[in-house]
C-alpha cells in the first residue's frame, strides 16, 4: 500500500538558511522603504510648494557627456541610470531564488509564483475592463501590475506589526516574481526602435560579462567599466537601460566554490542593497512622485478613465489576484494553510501587495507621452498606493497579538546561541532545512 506523500505547510517555520537570508534582504528593503517614503512625501510637498518651479528645473536640469549621446534630465538619470542599479540588486535576488530560495523546486515555487501571476493579471484585466468602459487608452495596462516591497515593508514597520518571517519571505518572493513580470514588460512592450550594432555590443559585454565570471576572474576593476558600457549600448539600442542591470544580476553567480564566504552575487548585493534601498530608488521617488495634487487633479483619478483604470487594478486587482492566486495554489495541490494563521491574513497580504509604487511609476512614465496624462497616471498610482496601505495596516493590525506570538514563539533563543530554539532539538542539536 503507498503511503501518501505528506502536505506541504504554507506559511510555515521557514528553513534556517533561508531565514537568514530572508532577514537580511529585509532589514535592508525596511530601512530603504522609510527612506523611499520620506522621498516620496518630500517630492509631493516640494512640487505642491510655492517653490514648485524650483522643483521642476532641478528635475529637468540636463547634464552628461553630449559626445556619447548621454546628455540627459535629472529625472531621466534616476529612472534610467540609479534604477538600472535597483534592477541589478533584483535580478541578483531572483537568481539566488531560482538557485537556492524558494524558486528552485517547483513544490515551494508553485505558491509565489502562481499568487504573482494572478496578481499580474488579474490588475491588467481590470485596468483594460475599467479603460475600454470609459472609452479610454489601453496603453497603461502594465502600470497597476508590480509590487514595490520597500513600500510595503515600510508600511510594517510605521504599524509596527509583528508579521511572522515567512509571511514576510512570501511577500520578498512575490515583489521578485513581479520584478521579473515588469522586466518582461519593460523589455518587450517599451522598446524603441532597435539600434541592432548597439544591441549587439551590449549583448556581446554581456558574455564577456558570463566568461569573467565562469572564468572566476575578480576585482572590481573588471565588472564596473563593463557593467557602465553594457548600460551605455543597452540604453542607445532602444532597449530600456534598467534591462541591463538585471541582465548582470542574472548572470553574477550565487552558488559557492570551496573556500567562500560569500558568492559573487551575495558579496554584490551585500555592497549594492543599501545603495540601492538607501539612495537609488528614494532619488528616483523624489523625482518621479512630485505630482500636483490640486483638487482637479485628484478629481482626475475618478473621472478620467486611464487613472481610475489604474487606481482599480492597484487596489482591487492585486487583491484580488494575489489572494485567488493563493487560494487556488493551496486548494487545488498538496498544500495545508498553516494552522496558527488564517485566510484573514492571507488577505491582508493580498491587500498590502496593492502598494505599487516605483516600478509602477516607471511604468507610468513608460506607457504615456501626454504629460498631463502622465501626472494624472502618477496620482492615481500615490492614491491607490495609499489607499491599499491604510486598508493593510487596519487589517494587520487587528491580527496583531497572533503575529506577535508567532513572531515570538519563532525568535525565542533561551540558550542565548544566536539560534532559535524551534531550530533545535532537546539535544541542542540543529534541525535539518525541511519544512
Amino acid at each position: 500500500m503507498t503511503q501518501a506523500r505528506p502536505r506541504k505547510t504554507v506559511f510555515g517555520l521557514l528553513p534556517w538558511p533561508e531565514r537568514q537570508a530572508v532577514a537580511e534582504a529585509l532589514r535592508t528593503e525596511t530601512v530603504g522603504g522609510l527612506v523611499l517614503l520620506a522621498s516620496a512625501v518630500v517630492a509631493l510637498v516640494w512640487a505642491n510648494s510655492p517653490w514648485s518651479a524650483a522643483y521642476e528645473s532641478i528635475r529637468d536640469f540636463h547634464f552628461g557627456i553630449p559626445a556619447l549621446g548621454l546628455d540627459l534630465s535629472v529625472g531621466h538619470w534616476t529612472s534610467d541610470g540609479l534604477l538600472a542599479v535597483f534592477f541589478l540588486v533584483a535580478g541578483i535576488e531572483l537568481k539566488r531564488e531560482l538557485v537556492v530560495g524558494e524558486l528552485r523546486t517547483p513544490a515551494t515555487a508553485a505558491l509565489p509564483v502562481i499568487a504573482a501571476l494572478c496578481g499580474m493579471a488579474v490588475p491588467a484585466a481590470l485596468y483594460t475592463l475599467t479603460a475600454t468602459a470609459g472609452g479610454g487608452s489601453l496603453d497603461g495596462w502594465a502600470v497597476p501590475m508590480a509590487t514595490d516591497i520597500a513600500f510595503a515593508l515600510a508600511v510594517l514597520a510605521v504599524i509596527s506589526t509583528h508579521l511572522p518571517s515567512a509571511l514576510r519571505a512570501f511577500l520578498l518572493t512575490l515583489a521578485v516574481v513581479d520584478d521579473l513580470g515588469a522586466i518582461l514588460i519593460i523589455a518587450i512592450f517599451f522598446t524603441g526602435d532597435l539600434d541592432f550594432r548597439a544591441l549587439g555590443a551590449a549583448f556581446a559585454g554581456l558574455v564577456l560579462f558570463y566568461a569573467l565570471q565562469r572564468l572566476r576572474v575578480r576585482g572590481w576593476w573588471w565588472y564596473v567599466p563593463l557593467g557602465v558600457a553594457i548600460w551605455a549600448l543597452m540604453y542607445h539600442s532602444g532597449v530600456h537601460a534598467t534591462v541591463a542591470g538585471v541582465a548582470m544580476g542574472l548572470i553574477l553567480r550565487t552558488t559557492l566554490d570551496s573556500g567562500e564566504e560569500r558568492s559573487p552575487g551575495a558579496r554584490v548585493a551585500h555592497l549594492v542593497h543599501p545603495f540601492s534601498a538607501g539612495v537609488a530608488v528614494p532619488l528616483f521617488a523624489l523625482f518621479a512622485a512630485g505630482v500636483a495634487l490640486s483638487g482637479d487633479a485628484l478629481a482626475k483619478v475618478f473621472t478620467d478613465p486611464e487613472p481610475l483604470a489604474v487606481f482599480v487594478g492597484l487596489v482591487a486587482g492585486k487583491i484580488l489576484g494575489v489572494f485567488l492566486g493563493t487560494y487556488a495554489a493551496v486548494r487545488f495541490t498538496r498544500a495545508r494553510l498553516n494552522p496558527d494563521l488564517a485566510w484573514a491574513d492571507v488577505f491582508g497580504l493580498a491587500v498590502l501587495a496593492g502598494i505599487g509604487f516605483t516600478v509602477a511609476l516607471l511604468l507610468g512614465e513608460l506607457s504615456f507621452t501626454d504629460p498631463a496624462q502622465v501626472e494624472h497616471v502618477k496620482a492615481a498610482v500615490l492614491l491607490g498606493s495609499v489607499t491599499a496601505a491604510v486598508l493593510a495596516a487596519v487589517l494587520l493590525r487587528r491580527r496583531n497579538r497572533v503575529y506577535k506570538r508567532l513572531y515570538e514563539a519563532e525568535n525565542r533563543d533561551e540558550d542565548g546561541d544566536g539560534i532559535p530554539d524551534c531550530y533545535q532539538t532537546e539535544n541542542g542539536d540543529r534541525l535539518g532545512s525541511s519544512r
